[in-house]
């Protein structure tokens, strides 16, 4: 029999792979605005997948801003966040940027858009391998409104070690 390591893809990853980063206990998660009842918390809180909870902006089409700000630098090898729109049709745009100063300058590592139709395609994951040795913030910037109107949402966000 072979040593081959293995896993179901129903089951989760074992401890010698990624880890998730305890963002709550790791950094502080700065944020433009929130509704009160879609708080910032809801990223991290475990409910992911549709209809699972989320972040929503306080007001619709403002581009909104959520920097992870580390208490120390951190190496960040993957970075998975999912967006759901079940009601209008409207196209969001994410930018991902680091920063390794403190976050006085920042690089840019992703742009993805998703484009949302109630009647199609209303949930999106972004899994992504990233090569961020020592960040000490990690900017994501929303754009809600590429195309048609909306609110910024994001329903998870998880780092990587």
């Amino acid at each position: 029999m072979s040593a081959m390591r293995k896993r179901r893809l129903d089951q989760p990853k074992t401890a010698g792979e990624a880890s998730a980063l305890d963002l709550t206990r790791l950094a502080t998660v700065a944020y433009s605005s929130e509704d009160p009842a879609h708080p910032v918390e809801h990223l991290v809180d475990g409910s992911a997948g549709p209809g699972g909870s989320r972040w929503a902006a306080a007001q619709p089409d403002t581009v909104e801003h959520i920097v992870v700000e580390f208490d120390r630098p951190q190496s960040v090898t993957r970075l998975a966040y999912e967006v759901e729109e079940t009601e209008r049709e409207r196209t969001q745009e994410v930018h991902v940027e680091v920063s390794n100063d403190g976050g006085k300058t920042y690089r840019r590592v992703l742009v993805q858009e998703y484009t949302f139709s109630p009647g199609g395609a209303t949930f999106q994951r972004e899994d992504v391998r990233l090569e961020a040795r020592d960040i000490s913030h990690l900017r994501l910037t929303i754009v809600p409104n590429k195309h048609g109107s909306g609110v910024a949402t994001l329903t998870s966000l998880r780092l990587y070690s």
